[in-house]
Formats: structure tokens, sequence, C-alpha cells
């Protein structure tokens, strides 16, 4: 049983804590500020610059897929204040254009292309692979010391856990600044805080969080977690320390029953087949929004933010 849970399972809950922790972390932030869409913006724009990486190099490898994102993300950024100020539209009306465009692009691209040949399809664009991120050169938990089968762990672990930390020592590092210019960006600005750089680079480290999560656990997830570990978190408290630490625990709780619930929920059903792992994942992290609001002990408080 051990080695059948180190072997299957435990890979890619692991990846899917690390994806929704790193995502969680910004977005407390992001739901603070009243920008929680900028996520979900992020997460569609980076697909058709994840596609061109791909297209462009060849291979699923994660620095042209990066670079890729990051120039859709430029594209993205200029787009919007392009329509916003030629256009005249209001900002929140010419990001969802951009995002909504731009996320249409990348599945046609998807689609058109010949990429669905490579393990690169529409599916694993919304879905992600999580599932497939299975370890099977271990032989149990003593493999967790052994150095020739830590070699053979799946590289998304290795790339998440790596954005987590960073993502995770950027918040630390910024931490008063950004707790600062969160709450009153006025005071932030008299005190000297570059408060437009702040909120950039908090854009720069969600896009991080969102192009490291995407191949393994796909856009959807990458939404979900962006809003409802936070949302849920700012529910259970009025403190910004203790809220960052409801969202990562409930980030973590929602990959691990995610996962579970979605390899053997059906078959407790009666079910044949499993469900889509990120899926299930995004569903649970929904329960645990819609249980925080009903029981959360500052639901009513946080209305007034």
């Amino acid at each position: 049983m051990g080695a059948e849970f180190v072997q299957f399972s435990l890979t890619p809950i692991l990846i899917g804590m690390f994806a929704a922790m790193a995502c969680a972390l910004p977005g407390n932030f992001l739901i603070l500020r009243r920008q929680a869409l900028i996520g979900d913006a992020i997460s569609h724009v980076v697909l058709p610059g994840i596609v061109v990486g791909f297209l462009v190099s060849g291979t699923i490898a994660a620095g042209p897929m990066g670079l890729g994102a990051a120039g859709a993300a430029l594209v993205a950024v200029v787009l919007i204040e392009a329509i916003r100020r030629f256009g005249r539209v209001e900002p929140g009306a010419a990001m969802g254009v951009v995002f909504t465009t731009m996320f249409a692009a990348g599945v046609l691209l998807l689609e058109q292309t010949g990429s669905a040949q490579v393990h690169l399809d529409v599916e694993h664009a919304l879905m992600g692979n999580l599932e497939q991120l299975i370890w099977l050169r271990a032989s149990g938990w003593a493999s967790l010391t052994d150095p020739a089968a830590l070699a053979t762990l799946p590289p998304e672990l290795t790339r998440m856990a790596l954005a987590c930390a960073v993502i995770t020592g950027l918040v630390l590092a910024f931490w008063r600044w950004l707790k600062i210019a969160t709450f009153d960006e006025g005071f932030a600005q008299s005190l000297g805080i570059p408060t437009g750089a702040l909120g950039f680079g908090l854009v720069i480290a969600a896009a991080l969080a969102a192009v490291a999560a995407f191949q393994a656990v796909g856009s959807i997830l990458v939404i979900a977690m962006f809003i409802c570990p936070p949302a849920a978190a700012r529910l259970m408290t009025n403190s910004l320390t203790s809220q960052v630490c409801w969202s990562l625990l409930f980030a973590a709780l929602s990959a691990i029953f995610g996962y579970v619930l979605a390899g053997y929920g059906p078959l407790w059903l009666g079910g044949q087949h499993a469900v889509s792992a990120a899926g299930m994942i995004a569903v649970v992290s929904g329960i645990i929004l819609g249980l925080a609001a009903l029981l959360g002990p500052c639901r009513k408080g946080a209305q007034a933010i």
C-alpha cells in the first residue's frame, strides 16, 4: 500500500499542493486590493504565449514556454492600455475583452497547429496532466532517500516547488510594503514606497505562479487557486498574517482531498472511472469557500473590504 501511494499519488498531490499554494500567496493581496480577476486574466492570456513558445521550440520545455507566456502577458498589457485609452473603455471591460480574446486565440492555435499530437491539447490546457505525473521508479518510502530514485522524480515537482519557494521568498521580502500598500496606498506613497512597482511585481508573481502551474494543473485550477483559498481565508480572520496562513492551509487541503476524491470518489459512489484531478481540486476549493461563507467567524466583517 505504501509503495503504491508513493508511486501513484505522492508526487501528483505534492505538485497540486505547491501549485495551489503558489497561486494562493499573491491571490491574498489581489483579493484585498479588489483585483481578483487579474489572476483570472493572467491564466487566460498566457495560453497563446505558451503555445507559441512550444511551436517555436518544438518541445514542451519550461524555458521557451515561459518566455512565450511572458511575451503574451506583455502584449496583453499593451492591448488593454490601448483599448482603454483609444476606445475610452472602462479598464475592467478592456481587460475582459483582451483576456477572453487571447484565450480563444490560444485554443484555436492548439486546435489548428497539430500540437495536440504531442501531448499539448485543449483538454491539457484546461485540466493539465496531474494524474500522469507519477513516480514509477519509486519502490516505497525508502525511495525518498535513494539518489537514483530521486533523479527520476517528475520535473514538474521540482519546477513547482521552486516557483512556490521563489514566490514565498518575494512575499516575505516585501511583506511590510505589501501590507501597507494593500490597506492604505496613499499612506504607502507618503512613506516613499513605490506602490506602482509593487503592484506590477505582484502581477509578475501571479504570472510566475500561473506559468509554473499551467502545464501540470491547467488553467481551471490556476483560476480557482488564485481566488478560492484567499477568499475563504478572508472569511476566517481579520489578520493579514493569519489570512495568508489560512489560505495556504485551504490550498493544501484542496489539493489533497481533491486528488483523493477524483480517484476514489466515483468508485465509492459505484462509478467505474476516475474524474479530472485538477477539476475536482477546484471543486473542493469552491466547497471550502462555501463553507467559510456560511460558517466563517469574519464573514460579516469581510463584506466591508
